[in-house]
Order: structure tokens, then sequence, then C-alpha cells
């Protein structure tokens, strides 16, 4: 099986093919098996280990791993059935009892949650702290074992200086894991600023088109080939065709990143001098807080989605919903159409009370994902629906 990506440059992530020489194919096959035969001398996939069954190792999903690997520029790659599925390898398979961990509380509800379950289940210590990177460094010392942070925050868009904790996290030895979902590596790659892994719901911007659920971990051979034993225990692998699928949207991957951040500072813009909106949350614009961090971090835009708190409350929000045409209520990001999401019942949800207050996640805050459709119809849709509040 012959399984090469040429001409894939990381930073124009435009260029890139399988080519198999046997075939010559240039789209790769999808590897719909179970099992491989077994022979006396085995049969090494090119991370070396045996290719026997398809719950440890199977070449479609090989061919992603190593496109995803060198678009956040780390050694090796594995690809799991969601992006909760490769942070519960990266908890399982690096946290024993006792050892510490930080996480803002603005992480994914359900990495918290899981860490917060891990912590009553076996003895895992975990620290959540505000969403700020002061705040992140400030809770690292010699005992922290694993610090997860993301790149950009859901919902509230905050910003993580991710090259200052990096330092703090090398002084202390400690493993720096960043979930990149929100910026990808089109425009940030953590990697190059001292991350240990990076994680990716590939569900997102990197399939692309609302139609897979896939999860990622970027890092060093060494630390992916444990996780790999992990993984093949924990049968959290992708199916084939579920690659496949990542691999097709994976060839858009920039033209489409470029794109929606194009729309959603567009939309950034607008919101901001409506009548019927409080605030707008969006590191593109000039007088955000977390514009100068991201203007450092990111390159070529400030992310597809776009965060904003309605004049009102629950009403006023269910009224605004109510009346979009274009725009699709549904909890996700990353595709062609534009989504758009109440944290509070949705990824916030699993996020304590308490947390979500202190966090400023309230009864009117909205997230947009903003689509891939003409901006000018996505303006037009939301001023339609607010004014109709």
């Amino acid at each position: 099986m012959g399984c090469l990506y040429v001409g894939l440059q990381t930073d124009a992530i435009h260029s890139h093919g399988y080519y198999d020489e046997a075939t010559g194919t240039f789209i790769p096959p999808i590897y719909q098996v179970a099992m491989f035969e077994q022979i006396v001398e085995p049969r090494l996939s090119d991370r070396g280990v045996d290719l026997k069954y398809s719950r440890e190792e199977n070449p479609t999903v090989r061919c992603l791993e190593r496109v995803i690997a060198r678009l956040e520029e780390g050694d090796d790659a594995l690809c799991f059935s969601s992006g909760m599925a490769a942070i519960s390898c990266v908890y399982i398979g690096l946290l024993r009892k006792g050892d510490r961990v930080v996480i803002p509380m603005e992480a994914y509800g359900t990495t918290i949650q899981l860490a917060l379950e891990l912590k009553e289940k076996f003895g895992i210590e975990v620290v959540t702290v505000y969403p700020e990177t002061e705040e992140v460094i400030n809770a690292v010392n010699r005992n922290t074992k694993l610090v997860l942070v993301e790149t950009i925050t859901n919902p509230m868009l905050r910003v993580i200086d991710v090259p200052e904790v990096a330092k703090v996290c090398k002084e202390y030895g400690v493993t720096l894991v960043v979930d990149n979902t929100f910026a990808t590596p089109v425009l940030y790659k953590p990697l190059r600023d001292g991350a240990t892994l990076v994680i990716h719901s590939m569900t997102k911007y990197i399939a692309g088109h609302n139609d897979v659920i896939a999860g990622s971990v970027i890092g060093s051979r060494e630390l992916i080939l444990h996780l790999w034993d992990w993984r093949r225990k924990l049968g959290t692998i992708i199916p084939p065709f579920e690659a496949y699928l990542v691999l097709r949207g994976v060839k858009t991957l920039e033209l489409r990143v470029r794109k929606h951040c194009e729309n959603a500072q567009a939309v950034a813009e607008f919101l901001k001098e409506h009548s019927r909106v409080e605030e707008v949350l969006y590191p593109g614009l000039p007088d955000n807080r977390y514009h100068e961090v991201a203007k450092k971090l990111l390159r070529g835009g400030f992310g597809g989605v776009v965060s904003f708190k309605i004049k009102g409350g629950k009403e006023e929000v269910r009224k605004f919903f109510k009346n979009l045409k274009v725009i699709k209520p549904a909890p996700s990001l990353g595709g062609p159409e534009s989504l758009i999401t109440y944290p509070v019942l949705s990824a916030a949800r699993t996020i304590p009370v308490e947390f979500r207050e202190k966090l400023g996640i309230t009864e009117n805050l909205v997230r947009l994902s903003v689509g891939l459709e003409d901006v000018n119809d996505i303006i037009e849709d939301l001023d339609r629906a607010l004014k109709a509040i």
C-alpha cells in the first residue's frame, strides 16, 4: 500500500495529493476491512506496528494521520472517532492517580466534565482557572503534570497566549496540550511555540462539511506511539470511511478557513453597529481585549466564529432564532452552512453554573459559526431577525 502525500505545504495547504505507484490512483482507497492476512513475517505499517486488525491500524486512517501530522508540523498523529475520544485517550494515557491537571474553566464543557469525573473516580487533581494567560501561568507549578488550553475559547472567544504558557510548562517539565480546533493549522501551529500535543475536533473545520465526526492528536513520535497503544485498548480509532471523508475535506481547508474568516470579520463589524446588539465578542475587532495577542498568534484571519449578546434575555433570543432563515440553529461549527447556537443550552451547558456566571456566559449570549454563503445574505438574515425582536 503506497500512501504518500506529495507536495503538501504546511504554509499553503492547497497543494497536496495521494499517489499509489502500483495503481496510478491519486485518490486514497477506503480500506473497509476488519482484519488483514496474518503471515509469519508481520506486515508492518510505516509506524512500525503490525497491520493486522483495523481497531489498531488501517491504511486509510494512516493516510489521514500522516497528512494531519504534516499540517501541524508534528512527527506523527493519531485519528479518533471524535474529538472527545482524542481528549479521553490523552487523559487516560498520560495521567495517573495524584497527577495535577490545570484546565481553564471555559474549556469545552465535556472536556471539563470528564476531567472532574476522573478526579472523583481515579484521584486526579483538577485545578480550574479563569481563562486568561496570566491565570493559567500562575496555576502551573512543579507538581503539575498536564495543562490543557484552547487557542480560542468557546464561546467567549478569548485568545490564550500559547507561547507564554509553553515557556512556563517547559520550565517545570509539564505536558502542554493545546486544543487548536477553532484556529486550525491554517491560522496557528501550536507545536512551533512549544506545545507538547495538539488536539482537534476534526468534525469542525478540518473535515468541514458537517457530515463526519472525528478527532486527532498530533505530537512527537514517541508520545504518539505511547498513545497509539491506549487507542488500541480503548477502541477509539476513526473508521476508514470517516477518515476518507476527512481527507476529502483537507483538500479545501485553507480556502475554506480564509473565507470563513473574511465573512466573520464582516459580520462582526456589522453586528458591532447594530442597535439590538449589546456586545460583540470577536478577536478581529480592534477594540477587542484579545486583539493584540490574536494578531501575534494567528496568521491571516481571526477565526470563523462570532459570539454576541442580544439586548434582552431568553425571550429575545427565542424570537431572534425563530426569525432566522439562512442561518440554522445547530450545535456545531466549521461547515459551509452558517450555524447559530445558544451556549447556555449547548456547549456551555455542562460548565458549572458558577463558572458560567463568572465567565459572562449569559442568557442573551449567542454563538454564530459564520459559513461560506454570500456574506450579504448572512448579514441580511441577521438584520431581519434582530429587527423582529
